[in-house]
């Protein structure tokens, strides 16, 4: 098993080589490399020369710190031609940059428009054909994730597409924070990663309020009809996930695949998250 830190906490107010460093000494060896402004940003096409992939492998082998996947998200489900095309060509080069990390592997969302899952499907499916030989080429491995208000949400909607696929390298990304979207709003993590299956390769630790509970209330929004779409990832124990369920079924199927802290709340106080989070996934998982 291979223990991640996601660092968006520090990725608005440090450089990259600090918050590199911060990985390092918060206790970890690995990091998600999630979205920043001065690499890839979400949506954008990356900001990133030849000699930046050169100082974040430096950085990396300075502070003992290893890459374990590299995080864009860009709209490759658009129903929008001209949207999908730019995010294809953004992918394109996440994938060469990824490759000359050195890096193996790559985590995403599905993206898209909710409101048009039929059309944000075929512009997914269009955009994989074409980036699938890419992935292969540079032997590049895929993580997906269904993600509050893409055009998938649920959680063995996910698994349904990505068995469609039928490629051995692209698995799921389990998100327990988004595990009242990936039902009814009971959030059954058990069920959950029992529908995963083989297809379970990372799982992203954080907590959150289930956004259905208290007649819909348990966050208010005004007007109350507002098309909005709400979720936490807080540290685990200050929301709803029933985080004991969910660490004795990740020992049950003998998980051995990426763990990663994925609380954002808290960039004003970072490493105490940390503490709390990094506590719980060990206790959690006997690590």
């Amino acid at each position: 098993m291979r223990l991640a830190y996601d660092p968006s906490h520090y990725r608005d107010n440090t450089n990259l080589k600090d918050t590199i460093e911060a990985v390092a000494r918060l206790g970890y060896e690995y990091v998600e490399f999630s979205p920043r402004k001065d690499f890839i940003w979400f949506y954008e096409y990356p900001k990133v020369d030849k000699q930046l992939i050169k100082d974040l492998k430096r950085y990396c082998l300075d502070a003992g710190v290893k890459i374990s996947s590299v995080l864009p998200v860009q709209q490759w489900s658009s129903p929008i031609e001209e949207e999908r095309q730019a995010a294809v060509r953004n992918w394109k080069r996440c994938i060469e940059i990824t490759s000359e990390l050195g890096v193996d592997l790559m985590n995403s969302e599905f993206a898209g428009d909710k409101s048009r899952p039929v059309a944000s499907e075929a512009a997914f499916v269009k955009s994989m054909e074409e980036l699938m030989p890419h992935f292969e080429k540079e032997g590049i491995n895929l993580n997906l994730q269904s993600h509050p208000n893409d055009f998938i949400e649920l959680n063995i909607e996910a698994i349904r597409m990505i068995r469609a696929l039928d490629k051995d390298w692209i698995k799921l990304v389990y998100s327990v924070p988004h595990a009242f979207f990936y039902d009814d709003g009971v959030g059954d993590v058990e069920k959950h990663l029992e529908e995963a299956g083989d297809l379970l390769a990372h799982v992203l630790i954080a907590d959150t309020l289930n956004h259905k509970a208290a007649f819909g209330l348990r966050y208010i929004v005004n007007p109350p009809d507002a098309k909005v779409t709400i979720h936490q990832h807080l540290n685990p124990g200050e929301g709803e996930i029933n985080f004991e369920a969910l660490y004795r079924k990740l020992r049950e199927m003998k998980f051995d695949g990426i763990v990663t802290n994925s609380v954002f709340a808290y960039p004003d106080k970072p490493e105490w998250s940390n503490e709390v989070t990094l506590k719980s996934i060990k206790e959690g998982l006997n690590i």
